[in-house]
């Protein structure tokens, strides 16, 4: 483990991630291997998929506006943990830093199992789990030794990780769209539910592909001039990734028949979608696939930073304990990364040994958003908290739209938690196992609370509005 000593006095050495790269930090974070595994993991449901990503892409656009405007009133190390905590106590705060790094660690372990679909393209093609799980760590750990490297390090492979990954969205957006044939979208819903119902369970799914619109806010001590660049790059990353991922996933199931989609060999989606685009062959498939392989990197590589930024701001409070806020010699929570990536190691070879298919990959993606969606609705009460409070001392420039967005995340964060059933699944262990999962890592955190809360220091006083 490396040399580790206490945080150093003068927070600006280690803010090195001006508006570029808190914006590829964002854009990084959300673009994984998540999108490029939706078709796969909603073939059981159908087309109707995308009436479920137009209005998860709503709510993920009222989630950035949140965030960018609590980060400039709060520009906190840990983001959604720093609002919930000071709005509403220390208890509050610390459920919300414990929900979140369950979401950033069992998120990883999501992100790296996907993330193998697309490398056994090229390597393990008859899918031996043992293999697998060896190809998985080494997605794991070689972002963990980009992030105990340095800051800077960090910030460099997220911003050229973040231009590689975007391109191949952006051809599916553009030349893809050529190659619809209308038939594909029949039959519109296969799920066997209503409509209603289908657009809700993958809504579900769909939210895990934006993960990350907290991202800027969450590693706020990392960035230059935070309540400049984290609204920006907030805003910026993610309506950049909304308009790649609506159009790309038209192109992905016009191209390829539902059927086809559902299969396990053909896991790889959006590297089908691209042979089929060509009019056959391997070629335009195996180079999407590259360009996936170096995006869960660009992921991997963001979201470990996230996993340890969230426990090392709690540490800092005295909600975790103090050897989460130790600071290495290259200036970063080596500690927090190191445990962050052990139990995310430990999560993916769990789910490689469990049941194949879709059922695994998509139970990790709704006990990650079911996590996610708690600092969030938490996040949202306390915006709505402060302008109420805004409004009665009379300060109210943009007080409709605050509270109108934060009603939105509000509810967009309540009905996640509702649809989370993995629906997909043939029995009710596996229909609710996101649940149980996501309920059992929570609990694991009470010995962690009841021997922290003596320690906890009071929350700062909340900044006035500007």
């Amino acid at each position: 483990m490396a040399d580790v000593r206490e945080a150093p006095s003068k927070p600006e050495a280690t803010a090195s991630l001006g508006l570029p790269q808190a914006t590829a930090l964002i854009l990084g974070s959300i673009i994984g291997v998540g999108i490029f595994n939706l078709p796969y993991s909603l073939a059981s449901i159908g087309p109707i998929s995308i009436v479920a990503m137009v209005l998860t892409t709503l709510g993920a656009v009222a989630l950035a506006m949140m965030f960018a405007a609590l980060s400039r009133r709060l520009p906190a190390d840990g983001g959604p943990y720093a609002y919930a905590r000071a709005a509403f106590g220390n208890s509050t705060g610390f459920v919300n830093a414990w929900s979140y790094w369950i979401t950033a660690w069992a998120g990883n372990a999501a992100i790296v199992t996907g993330w193998v679909f697309y490398v056994e393209k090229f390597l393990n093609q008859d899918h031996v789990a043992g293999w697998s799980i060896l190809i998985a760590l080494v997605g794991l750990w070689i972002p963990a030794a980009i992030n105990l490297s340095g800051v800077k390090n960090t910030g460099a492979v997220q911003l050229w990780t973040s231009i590689i990954k975007y391109v191949p969205l952006a051809l599916m957006s553009t030349v893809g769209l050529l190659a619809i044939s209308s038939g594909n979208f029949s039959p519109w819903n296969v799920s066997g539910e209503s409509d209603l119902r289908a657009i809700g369970s993958a809504m579900a799914i769909c939210l895990f592909s934006y993960l990350g619109v907290e991202a800027a806010a969450v590693a706020a001590a990392k960035v230059r001039d935070p309540e400049r660049n984290i609204p920006r790059a907030t805003l910026l990353g993610t309506l950049g990734a909304s308009v790649v991922y609506l159009l790309s996933m038209v192109a992905v199931f016009g191209t390829v028949p539902t059927t086809e989609l559902a299969k396990d060999e053909n896991k790889a989606s959006y590297s089908v979608a691209a042979d089929a685009m060509v009019g056959g062959g391997t070629w335009a498939g195996n180079l999407v696939a590259l360009a996936v392989i170096v995006s869960g990197i660009g992921a991997l590589n963001g979201w470990i930073m996230i996993c340890a930024e969230m426990p090392l701001a709690a540490a800092k409070d005295g909600l975790f304990p103090a050897a989460f806020g130790r600071i290495s010699r290259r200036g970063v929570p080596a500690v927090s990364i190191i445990a962050s990536t052990v139990l995310g190691s430990v999560a993916m070879a769990v789910s490689f040994m469990g049941t194949s298919g879709a059922t695994v990959f998509n139970t990790l993606v709704l006990m990650t958003g079911i996590t996610a969606a708690i600092p969030y609705a938490f996040s949202a009460l306390a915006q709505l908290k402060w302008r109420l409070r805004d409004r009665r001392e009379l300060h109210t420039p943009r007080f409709a739209r605050d509270a109108t967005v934060a009603v939105l995340a509000l509810i967009f964060s309540v009905l996640f938690i509702w649809c989370s059933r993995n629906t997909g699944a043939d029995n009710w262990y596996e229909v609710w196992g996101p649940f149980l999962m996501a309920g059992a890592a929570m609990l694991i955190g009470i010995p962690v609370y009841l021997r922290m809360r003596t320690r906890m220091t009071e929350p700062p006083p909340v900044p006035p509005y500007h």
